[in-house]
């Protein structure tokens, strides 16, 4: 008799994009409104208040050739 299992996970991936085309890159404020806004998000999405400080590895940056992006990841098992 098998005895085994299986679970299907929903994986959102959330991200904020910031153009950072050379020769300039990307502006700090456009930076910091992104990064608020994601902290923000972040904060809703895991329950905590605001202000709350964020683990270390909460959200992550991603250098692209014209752009940055700060993501964070949740998962849940699939309804």
């Amino acid at each position: 008799m098998p005895t085994h299992t299986s679970e299907t996970i929903t994986r959102t991936i959330r991200r904020w994009i910031i153009p950072a085309a050379e020769p300039w890159g990307a502006c700090i404020g456009d930076i910091s409104a992104a990064s608020a806004d994601a902290c923000r998000v972040y904060r809703e999405v895991h329950g905590l208040t605001a202000g709350a400080p964020l683990p270390d590895d909460a959200l992550r940056f991603h250098i692209g050739d014209d752009e940055i992006v700060i993501s964070f990841e949740t998962e849940e098992p699939a309804p």
